[in-house]
């Protein structure tokens, strides 16, 4: 985790404050129903919920946890080293028949179940400004490009609806993922509750807003938290394909886009003009890094028979990391789309700037409708299109047609006219619209 890329309320998730006051909960609550079973004294158990109602603990003492964890080697023991010391006689009931994964396993589900809410958040903010400026620029005309090049027109609006469905969809993976992640295992050292009933489990898991693992070995089976990092990791996909559009638009050949660029910003030391796309370049790296934890989670999946500990060291790891940096970047696109400047008319200019080949394909179909075979209306309009691609531009495509006998033998130069026009691309856009946002959009 970097401060630089960090955000304080999902850092607070992933602090060891907040880590050891879950694995305080676990206790407490298993504590509780252990009373209820008649697995420790009913007094001892109330005892214990009332320190936690009282918070005897208060301020949680990370080094002195960490110091007892010096000597025994073991997280969890420091733990309730520490805690126990805060408790009377009643403290030998603490982790009664469990196992150190029941803690470990379930804390760590309720941090990513945390941390999937405030993702949820994050998407929500980014949505609302996805369809705010596709609405706007709902029938702002602009190139559409396939492999780089000019295509046919599309609507600014459109590519900002597209990524809207785009990130509606990763909201939607999200919530599953949290759902299938929000797991609780209170089930001993393998799995079998041959020292603890399943109904502690139980109380924990509702106490925690979690659900009961059918069926664990020794931990929560891997397959949950690797579906969870694999969905982050399609998140910071989007997030990179939207930061890369954002970047192409900005190529001062191109600048039909740009990030915002504040007063007093510096773009360059050496080249005072510069302004350059450093927060989607940004973007673009801290994706990779989202990213990266996805192949770890997958591999953590083959855990050795009820379990080995190869997991624990990259969970520590990926957790925070991808977690901290994936709710950065989520914040930080949605400034970038909320401030984002657009030119339409450096849009026009660039669809002009062809020739009107961009309605190359009109031409094609309408000498098809003609009579004409495709192969033939092809290469009709083929060898006048390739005339203006060499010309850069400055013959018109309009202009060869007209004159092109092959072709004036099936048009008329009214029909030729009629087949360049810009709102024929854009007529199914509110269709679109309506499909990605509802009526009204």
């Amino acid at each position: 985790m970097v401060p630089r890329y960090s955000r304080p309320a999902m850092t607070a998730i992933w602090s060891s404050e907040n880590r050891y006051r879950i694995w305080w909960q676990i206790e407490v609550f298993a504590a509780e129903a252990m009373g209820r079973v008649g697995m420790i004294p009913e007094d001892d158990a109330a005892t214990i919920r009332k320190a936690y109602d009282e918070d005897v603990l208060g301020d949680i003492d990370v080094p002195a946890i960490d110091a007892i964890e010096a000597v025994t080697k073991h997280d969890v023991i420091a733990f309730l080293t520490w805690a126990g010391e805060k408790l009377g006689p009643e403290r030998r009931w603490l982790h009664q028949g469990m196992t150190s994964s029941d803690v470990l396993d379930t804390s760590l589900a309720v941090q990513l179940k945390q941390s999937a809410d405030l993702l949820i958040e994050d998407l929500d903010a980014l949505l609302a400004v996805l369809k705010r400026r596709a609405i706007e620029h709902k029938l702002t005309p602009t190139i559409g490009r396939s492999h780089g090049i000019h295509a046919e027109p599309v609507t600014f609006g459109l590519k900002l609806a597209q990524a809207y469905a785009e990130f509606d969809r990763n909201r939607a993976r999200l919530k599953a993922a949290r759902d299938d992640i929000a797991t609780c295992a209170i089930s001993g050292a393998v799995g079998t509750f041959a020292n603890v009933d399943p109904a502690i489990e139980d109380h924990v898991a509702a106490e925690l807003g979690l659900t009961p693992e059918p069926t664990s070995t020794q931990v929560i089976p891997r397959d949950r938290h690797a579906a969870y990092f694999a969905v982050l990791g399609v998140i910071a996909s989007s997030i990179e394909r939207l930061a890369v559009e954002v970047r192409h638009l900005q190529r001062t050949e191109v600048l039909e886009a740009e990030e915002y660029f504040s007063p007093g910003q510096k773009g360059s030391s050496a080249m005072p003009h510069k302004r350059n796309p450093v927060l989607t370049e940004n973007l673009t790296g801290l994706a990779r890094v989202v990213r990266s934890a996805v192949v770890p989670a997958m591999e953590n999946v083959a855990l050795w028979h009820e379990r080995d500990i190869s997991h624990s060291s990259v969970e520590r790891f990926i957790g925070p990391d991808a977690c901290i940096t994936l709710d950065f970047a989520l914040a930080r696109l949605t400034s970038v789309m909320d401030k984002l400047l657009v030119y339409p008319d450096r849009m026009q200019r660039n669809m002009d700037r062809m020739g009107g080949l961009i309605h190359s394909q009109r031409v094609l179909l309408a000498l098809t409708q003609a009579g004409l075979s495709r192969e033939d209306s092809y290469a009709l309009v083929q060898r006048n299109a390739m005339q203006v691609w060499e010309s850069d531009g400055r013959l018109q495509l309009l202009d060869l047609l007209k004159a092109d006998p092959d072709v004036t033998a099936r048009l008329s130069d009214s029909q030729l006219e009629a087949l360049f026009d810009l709102g024929y691309h854009l007529k199914r856009i509110a269709t679109i619209f309506e499909r990605v946002f509802g009526t009204g959009a």
